[in-house]
This record gives C-alpha cells, sequence and structure tokens, in this order.
C-alpha cells in the first residue's frame, strides 16, 4: 500500500497556521475572508487533519500571511 492510500500513516507533516496567525495578529475568521476558503476548512488545515491541500490555497494562504511554504508546512519528528 502506498502512503497516500493509507490515511491513518502519521504524515509527518505539520501546519504552523496557528503560530503564523498568532505572529501577526489575525484571526482564522479574517485569513478565511483574505482567501476564500471557510474557517471549517482553514480549522481542518490547522489542526493537521487535512489530507491535501490546492496549490491555489496554499498560495493564497502564503500570501496573505506574507510567509512562505516552508514557514507554513515543516516536518515534524517522526
Amino acid at each position: 500500500m502506498s502512503p497516500a492510500e493509507n490515511d491513518d500513516e502519521f504524515t509527518g507533516i505539520h501546519c504552523r497556521l496557528d503560530e503564523l496567525l498568532a505572529a501577526r495578529g489575525m484571526t482564522l475568521t479574517e485569513l478565511s475572508g483574505l482567501v476564500g476558503v471557510s474557517i471549517v476548512n482553514l480549522s481542518v488545515l490547522k489542526n493537521d487533519r487535512a489530507r491535501a491541500i490546492r496549490y491555489s490555497t496554499l498560495r493564497a494562504i502564503c500570501d496573505a500571511l506574507g510567509c512562505e511554504v516552508g514557514e507554513l508546512l515543516v516536518l515534524s519528528p517522526r
């Protein structure tokens, strides 16, 4: 089975959305309005429960937060 087929497996990728929002004094609601993604979907990403993310969404989030992809998504220790 490939890693993408096993949803229960730890991906080793952590989303730092909470930390970046706090550093910028921004709420999830404000980010949602800026990027056009629902609060629910941003919450799934923020809580490391997302299974996938569109490049366009990733770009919009990074543009709104003024960050690079590598600042938003980081590898977690295994």
